[in-house]
């Protein structure tokens, strides 16, 4: 179905009042069996135009692999401060490229990620009008080098490509802080890489990306170590602030770049205030998984959650539901687990945490939970929900029932990209 964001936003956070919000989620999906998986609109609405406000203008690009449901996307790309997709895979970006029933085309597509998949490419350059829509990232030569085996310059139409440049901070004491991407770091050497694509037949250089992770995508009001964080946070953004503007001045002596992309949900404030930044990337404060409650900037609402049925009860003050265990990717630690939101204060046990087949939760809330009552959970990532479920059901407060439909997952549309 089609979603509509840009109806009337309600004046009153119903996810501010816990127990009416996960009431009214409940009895939306009281009819549905099994485990359901369910999005708010209204926290949906809030947390897209919260977005939009702190990017101050800038335009956000959506980064699909937090979404991962292609009327969603849609929906916040109808949005006024929205413009384009950056895909995970490139059979998604080639999939999203096409209509798919009643969506549409999309036609401003970034790779987020590097390639080596050859039938993908294959299909890319075999389709001018996908040329037209889709960009490839790359950050080594070689990379070229793959498109070029698939099929040469000679024997394709051009190809549009642009730089992920790594944002990370070479801290003196501390190394490296960040994730580990891209190969290119100091100016000079993402300057060398651009000269060489525009060198090369049948490549076009149209733009550069720069995601700081240690700062985008590290909460600050964590814990005990948020003092750290923070300084870190700091000193990595002034860094990068210089560095960017000096790669950015590099990148246009050699080619006319159309984008220069930047940050994340967490860092909207911070890198839309880069005057060398051209749009934002964001698409994790739409869905909100619990990884994006602990940052001092924002606070999104919970607009994706998950409901498991209680089986058994092993003890009065324990109650097991079945399933639960869709860990988040990442380092395997607890704050990867899904989180039991509603009822409030259920704990799961520390020998068995959230598990395939089952999770028991303990706390004076489990001795109200009978069998075949619900417990919600959120996911502590936003998009890799949608890999364990075919669909939402939209849950709109303002509705009478408030169950106003169903959305379909990329799973839901038969897709399985990554």
């Amino acid at each position: 179905m089609n979603l509509d964001l840009l109806s009337t936003t309600p004046a009153t956070k119903p996810w501010e009042q816990p127990s009416s919000f996960w009431g009214t989620m409940s009895h939306a999906v009281a009819a549905v069996s099994g485990p359901v998986a369910a999005l708010s609109v209204d926290a949906l609405r809030y947390n897209a135009l919260d977005m939009v406000v702190r990017a101050g203008g800038v335009p956000i690009r959506v980064a699909s692999k937090s979404v991962r449901v292609r009327s969603v996307l849609d929906a916040v790309l109808a949005l006024p401060g929205y413009r384009g997709i950056l895909a995970f895979t490139l059979p998604e970006a080639l999939w999203l490229s096409k209509p798919h029933g009643e969506m549409p085309a999309h036609d401003d597509i970034v790779l987020g990620y590097p390639t080596a998949d050859r039938a993908a490419i294959a299909a890319l350059v075999a389709d001018e009008d996908a040329l037209s829509r889709i960009t490839l990232m790359v950050d080594d030569p070689a990379q070229l080098d793959l498109v070029d085996s698939v099929a040469g310059a000679a024997a394709r139409p051009e190809v549009r490509v642009a730089i992920d440049a790594d944002a990370s901070w070479r801290a003196p004491g501390l190394g490296h802080v960040g994730v580990l991407r891209s190969p290119v770091h100091e100016p000079a050497e993402v300057a060398a890489l651009a000269r060489t694509i525009a060198g090369r037949d049948g490549f076009r250089l149209v733009g550069l990306m720069m995601y700081e992770a240690q700062i985008a995508g590290q909460g600050d009001a964590t814990g005990p170590g948020d003092t750290m964080i923070r300084w870190m946070q700091r000193r990595s953004a002034a860094e990068l602030l210089e560095r960017r503007a000096a790669i950015v001045s590099a990148l246009r002596d050699i080619a006319p770049l159309e984008f220069v992309n930047g940050g994340g949900t967490g860092s909207l404030e911070l890198t839309a205030s880069d005057l060398s930044v051209t749009e934002l990337t964001a698409g994790s404060g739409l869905l909100a998984g619990h990884l994006f409650d602990g940052y001092r900037a924002f606070t999104p609402a919970p607009a994706a959650a998950f409901a498991l049925e209680v089986v058994r009860k092993p003890a009065p003050d324990v109650a097991t539901v079945l399933g639960g265990g869709w860990i988040a990717s990442g380092p395997a630690l607890q704050s990867r687990q899904p989180r039991a939101v509603w009822p409030p204060d259920l704990q799961m046990a520390a020998r068995e945490g959230a598990g395939e087949v089952q999770t028991p939760l303990r706390g004076e809330a489990a001795r109200a939970l009978a069998v075949g009552d619900r417990v919600w959970f959120r996911h502590a990532k936003s998009g890799e929900l949608a890999e364990r479920i075919d669909r939402y059901h939209l849950v709109d407060s303002s509705v009478p029932g408030a169950t106003v439909g169903t959305v379909a997952t990329y799973r839901g549309d038969g897709q399985a990209f990554l």
